[in-house]
């Protein structure tokens, strides 16, 4: 499968898969930029959860391809792929493979779940962070039958790993610019000493590495969240990628240079949507001339406004302070706000137009960390209302835990129209059964 360059690339047929019935980047690229919680339509969505219960993850599909096609479309000549460890459902990655996206993994589960949706291994890429050995194992096993498989190392620890095992295959060198960026410090990858090689020592490690490699790339990371002044250090970091990329290009050719992903979505109704044209003229300028081809790992940007979470409201109580909204969905349902201090719009679906008061929503955790908003304004929740949380479509369920030994929700897929469940609601038993398969 040969990833997509863009409709926009004069060497691409944009009608060239039309006999196969696979969708085309040009029926999706020309899709709004930015899709608010109060597109959704809120009746659907009452009768989503009254069918399907609370909480209840709702992932629309047609969303997840036209944000795809848009980010391919906007950098024609990139290989973009998609990074999977922002939503590894295989409802999303079938959709996009088919869509003609190559897949990102950054752990072992990631490239099996990623080949059993329809990747074609030979075009996935590892991107290894400390990888264990099981990882590192599993991705040496695979490149042995598919030797298309790119593994990703950042540090020579694990270049010597590597050649412990015999793989003498396509590698990538992560660069670690010292430039961090995105929507909070636990995301700033780019300045995190965990990550990658710092740059100035990558040009001595690539050249002594192609003794033992085929060295195709280069990569980095800077962020997640990327979103209006952001771009500035973004594009910072870019420069420096380009600088050591050329110098590690001084010695040997390299196939690529991937600047990662990160890009952000507008999660505040204030914000607005990345201009990806903007983006990609000072991305080209901050990387300059560069001989390999630039590969882009779009993750959030892909799938955060394609999901959301529904959940009933079940206690409603009035305090000095504040009106609490007790409802079912908990941080073990979506941590970000918990994690991250993230901010996830919140529209009452059941009654959208009733009037608005400060409100704040929690679960039914036990700790004050499980609070979804503080003093929101949401249309006055009563008992039995159900609540929708946008953008949750990006580190969501990938998130989601069993804490308190709640079973994780429901996940269903809308889809040209229909509506499936592709993931079941788990049981209590789904819950304990390790411990019983254990102590049988």
């Amino acid at each position: 499968m040969s990833s997509p360059t863009s409709d926009l690339d004069a060497d691409t047929d944009p009608d060239s898969d039309v006999d196969s019935g696979a969708p085309t980047l040009k029926e999706y690229a020309d899709s709004p930029p930015v899709r608010r919680l109060d597109d959704w339509g809120y009746t659907h969505l009452e009768a989503l959860a009254a069918e399907h219960g609370t909480p209840l993850y709702v992932i629309d599909l047609d969303r997840v391809r036209e944000n795809y096609a848009r980010f391919a479309a906007a950098f024609p000549n990139a290989h973009v792929m998609y990074a999977a460890k922002a939503h590894t459902g295989r409802a999303v990655l079938s959709a996009l493979i088919d869509l003609g996206a190559p897949i990102e993994c950054a752990a072992w589960g990631e490239l099996d779940r990623a080949i059993d949706a329809g990747a074609d291994p030979n075009e996935c890429q590892y991107t290894a962070v400390n990888p264990p050995d099981r990882d590192i194992d599993y991705a040496v096993s695979l490149a042995e039958d598919y030797p298309g498989v790119t593994i990703t190392a950042g540090a020579t620890d694990t270049l010597d790993r590597l050649s412990e095992r015999g793989y003498d295959g396509r590698l990538a060198i992560r660069i670690n610019p010292g430039i961090g960026t995105g929507h909070h410090e636990k995301v700033a990858t780019g300045a995190d000493a965990k990550f990658g090689l710092p740059a100035e020592r990558v040009p001595a490690v690539a050249e002594e590495a192609r003794d033992s490699f085929d060295l195709v790339g280069v990569h980095a990371h800077v962020g997640s969240g990327v979103l209006g002044d952001d771009i500035d250090d973004h594009c910072r970091a870019v420069g420096r990628i380009g600088e050591t990329a050329r110098q590690v290009e001084s010695s040997g050719s390299l196939e690529f240079v991937d600047i990662g992903g990160g890009y952000g979505v507008p999660y505040r109704p204030d914000e607005e949507p990345l201009d990806l044209v903007e983006v990609r003229e000072r991305v080209r300028a901050a990387l300059g001339d560069v001989d390999g081809q630039l590969r882009l790992e779009p993750g959030r940007y892909v799938v955060a406004d394609a999901g959301l979470v529904l959940t009933e409201v079940n206690t409603t109580k009035r305090t000095p302070e504040t009106t609490v909204v007790g409802v079912d969905a908990s941080l073990g349902t979506l941590v970000r706000p918990a994690m991250f201090d993230s901010y996830h719009a919140i529209r009452n679906a059941s009654a959208p137009d009733r009037a608005r008061e400060p409100v704040s929503v929690g679960g039914p955790m036990c700790t004050s960390a499980d609070v979804f908003a503080t003093d929101r304004p949401v249309s006055r929740p009563e008992r039995e209302d159900v609540l929708a949380i946008g953008n949750a479509g990006a580190y969501g369920y990938e998130l989601a835990s069993q804490f308190h030994s709640q079973p994780r929700p429901a996940e269903i897929a809308l889809d040209g129209g229909d509506a499936r469940v592709v993931r079941r609601r788990e049981t209590l038993a789904d819950v304990t059964r390790v411990e019983r398969d254990a102590n049988r």
